[in-house]
């Protein structure tokens, strides 16, 4: 289920809109297009300003492949195996451009920003109309037109400076909504692709920002979702410096009641007011997702992290101080090149020490283009994979034990939807912690109060408070 906005997108300007719409509409009352968005959360945001620009050109929105006149894959680059799935399915697409010739079929996102990208796209799929990157999302409008007067192979991946205003997003969700606060990152950790194909830090202004998630407040959305490749970082780059933690006290006054929520956060540039102003938010969720992604200090700095396991904890250990249940999950990585048992056992003490509500967790995947890449590694595959075992059975115990501390406690909790058990619902509370409960789908999309009644090494389970005082 998705919200479709009444308001039209300002981004295109009318000249080139009616340019394209005597193409699109010269023998056919409706053109339909398929967006599919790969990888992480901006990406789905960016596919959202995609849609919306789609939209506001006369296209309508459409999840087949079959009936579709445009088909837009928006990628994802972080690993080679998300660039072979795409190719994969290029090639799968294929038949539907032989079906249909005049098919136009678009390449954009992270993986089309990489430098060997378009070239190898124009060799080996030449059936492919339009290619831009992640920088040059505003230009899309421009390269159709460019499609239609006759360009074999319409293509844009320079570096632009656009924020994207204007561009009014078609949003696949009905109640969450994401809102990018900046584009791009300046850390350059040395397994990570993306500084190189979403260029540097640009942030938003601050009104701008402010403005939309106002209209999404009003529009009834409960879950703003702020996002940036590192959120800490916000505002660093504009004429009038803002720092994240003053935007996050500007949304947290917007009238209403709804939860905010960002990624991701730089373990570096988490400072004390960022802490302060989660802790004494009044929407702001009470969790943090910090990533460390390993224990040893040997690793972090071949990582390029720059922060110690000391630093980390200090960061841990003020949020703990001040609220002892704080909620922090964090994402890992098993396997960097040359990891040592030291290394890892490192990484298992400090998942001892925090008592993470969750983890993600990644065994190394090597990434053309990163310094890492380049290192000679000499751990084994299967010891690899031994550690991560070991790594997700420590927390699966460690949660089990840490998730007992909600029990008895009532919980206010947004309903997201069915949970796979027949008969319960699922949703999330300010801590980001998971919550399963009987109830009817017609409170999907509101704030329910939960009382926990059981835990689980992933969630809590409970039931309606409201209910439970009825009987």
């Amino acid at each position: 289920m998705e919200r479709q906005n009444d308001r039209v997108s300002t981004a295109v300007p009318d000249a080139l809109r009616r340019q394209i719409q005597s193409y699109l509409f010269a023998d056919r009352t409706v053109v339909r297009a398929h967006v599919h968005s790969f990888g992480c959360q901006l990406n789905v945001s960016d596919g959202e300003r995609i849609r919306g620009m789609l939209i506001g050109l006369g296209f309508t929105l459409t999840d087949s492949y079959e009936d579709a006149d445009l088909i837009l894959f928006n990628t994802c680059a972080v690993r080679e195996s998300a660039e072979d799935r795409v190719y994969g399915i290029l090639g799968n697409i294929k038949q539907y451009k032989t079906r249909n010739p005049d098919l136009i079929l678009v390449l954009c996102g992270c993986m089309a920003s990489e430098e060997h990208t378009a070239d190898f796209v124009r060799t080996h799929y030449p059936f492919v109309d339009i290619v831009f990157g992640t920088a040059s999302l505003n230009r899309f409008p421009q390269l159709l037109l460019e499609h239609f007067q006759g360009k074999k192979f319409a293509c844009d991946t320079g570096e632009y400076d656009a924020m994207y205003e204007g561009i009014v997003p078609s949003r696949e969700h009905p109640f969450k909504a994401a809102v990018p606060v900046m584009f791009g990152c300046n850390n350059f950790c040395t397994y990570c692709i993306v500084p190189y194909v979403r260029g540097r830090e640009r942030s938003r202004k601050p009104e701008q920002i402010l403005e939309e998630v106002r209209q999404l407040v009003q529009d009834g959305y409960k879950e703003i979702m702020l996002l940036g490749q590192n959120v800490n970082s916000y505002g660093k780059d504009l004429e009038e410096s803002v720092s994240f933690a003053s935007l996050l006290r500007q949304i947290d006054e917007i009238p209403g009641e709804f939860v905010v929520r960002f990624l991701s956060s730089h373990p570096k540039d988490a400072t004390p007011e960022l802490l302060d102003t989660i802790l004494h938010g009044e929407k702001i969720g009470r969790h943090l997702h910090l990533p460390v992604q390993c224990g040893s200090d040997t690793v972090l700095a071949q990582m390029n992290r720059r922060y110690t396991v000391a630093q980390y904890l200090e960061i841990v250990a003020y949020l703990r101080q001040q609220d002892p249940d704080f909620s922090l999950t964090t994402d890992l990585i098993v396997g960097f090149p040359n990891e040592s048992e030291a290394d890892f056992q490192g990484t298992l003490n400090l998942v001892r020490r925090v008592q993470y509500d969750n983890i993600y967790t990644f065994i190394y995947s090597k990434r053309r283009g990163t310094k890492a890449a380049e290192i000679v590694d000499h751990t084994p595959d299967a010891e690899k994979r031994q550690r991560m075992e070991r790594l997700l059975a420590l927390q699966r115990e460690i949660a089990a034990e840490h998730y007992k501390r909600f029990l008895g406690r009532t919980l206010r909790v947004l309903v997201e939807g069915e949970s796979k058990r027949k008969g319960y619902l699922m949703g999330k509370d300010k801590a980001f912690i998971i919550a399963e409960f009987p109830g009817d789908p017609s409170l999907i999309g509101q704030f329910v109060d939960v009382r926990v009644t059981n835990t689980r090494n992933w969630a809590v389970e409970g039931v309606l408070a409201a209910e439970e005082e009825l009987s």
